[in-house]
Parts: C-alpha cells; structure tokens; sequence
C-alpha cells in the first residue's frame, strides 16, 4: 500500500503516523535515532506490506499489468490502490479525506522533535502540493508516477531512463478490475491493521 492507507491504518497518533509515512523514507541506522513510538509505526508498516504483498488479490492485480512495466507491477499497485482508496474514502472513514489530509500535514509540519532532512523535505514538499488528496484523481496518480520515475532515476544515477508516468494507461486499461481487486482486498487489510 501507498502512503495515504498507510497513515489511514495508523495508530490515530502523529508519531505511529509518521512512522508509518517515515518505513519509505528513512532507512538504515538512522532509524535508531527516531523516538520508539515512530519505531512502532515503522513496524507496522512493514507488517502491512508483508501482508499486502502476498495476498492473492493483490497478486491478481499485479498480473493486470503488462509485461512492459511487470517490473514495477508492486509499486504500481501500491499506487493504484491509494487513488482507489481516495476515490472510495467515505467507505473507510467518517472524517472527509480533506479533512483527514490537513490534519496529517499540519502535525507532521509541526512535529517538535527533528527529523531527518530528507523526510522534513518530503512532507513539506508532500503538503504544499497535497499529494495524498491529489490520489484521488487520474492527474494526482500521473504526478505520483512522474515524482516515482524521477527517484528512480536518482537512485540509479541516471543511468536509466524511467518513464513510470506513462504507467498512468495501466490504470486506465484495467480500471475496473482493479477497482474490483481494491474493493474485495482492503476490507481484509483493515481487519489485520489494527
């Protein structure tokens, strides 16, 4: 799962949500010097992704994807299954996502104790352009893709060329079914994240 079921299937807490946010960001040794609470978040996050990535529906949608981008078919759905999420929020949540999106960004943005730079840039960049409500739309998960190529191509030194945003028409070829897939699976997710 993306970032948003992440901080959705959190601890209501701001340390359990940013831990939850912070299991993709910070790695390593570093995470040693988070507060445990943030520690536990990270942990759950992780059992999250131990269950999601290998749960049969999950599977199903990943083999939806073309052999093109069948390398990237897990980030893929991760990201596919947030604007799924954000496109269905009333069913998971009584808080509107507007609501739910600026409470995350207003107590990660004034957290008190530090965090690394590279997160502090992440979530200040991440709530100045409301990436979490932008999944809602087809533009939102195209920009997703467009920032997930840019990563890519950093961390590989550019030694690749990652062309991740036009991954949009996977989405768009497979709509349904993988809205389908979304809607049979979360349910699942929910009663094992608490």
């Amino acid at each position: 799962m993306n970032w948003l079921a992440h901080l959705l299937l959190s601890k209501p807490d701001t340390e359990s949500r940013l831990g939850n946010l912070l299991a993709d960001l910070v790695k390593g040794a570093e995470r040693n010097n988070l507060k445990e609470n943030i520690q536990l978040g990270i942990k759950h996050h992780q059992q999250i992704d131990l269950f999601t990535d290998s749960h049969l529906i999950v599977h199903r949608s990943k083999q939806r994807i073309s052999s093109s981008y069948r390398r990237f078919a897990g980030i893929l759905i991760d990201g596919f299954y947030d604007h799924f999420l954000a496109k269905n929020w009333v069913l998971y949540s009584n808080q509107t996502l507007e609501n739910f999106t600026a409470e995350i960004y207003e107590s990660f943005l004034t957290y008190p104790e530090p965090l690394p730079s590279y997160a502090n840039q992440v979530i200040t960049r991440m709530a100045k352009e409301d990436w979490l409500g932008s999944y809602r739309t087809l533009s939102g998960i195209e920009y997703l893709l467009s920032r997930l190529s840019y990563r890519f191509s950093q961390r590989f030194q550019k030694q690749k060329d990652f062309q991740l945003k036009l991954a949009i028409n996977e989405l768009i070829n497979n709509y349904n079914s993988l809205e389908a897939d979304f809607l049979e699976f979360f349910p699942e997710l929910q009663q094992i994240a608490c």
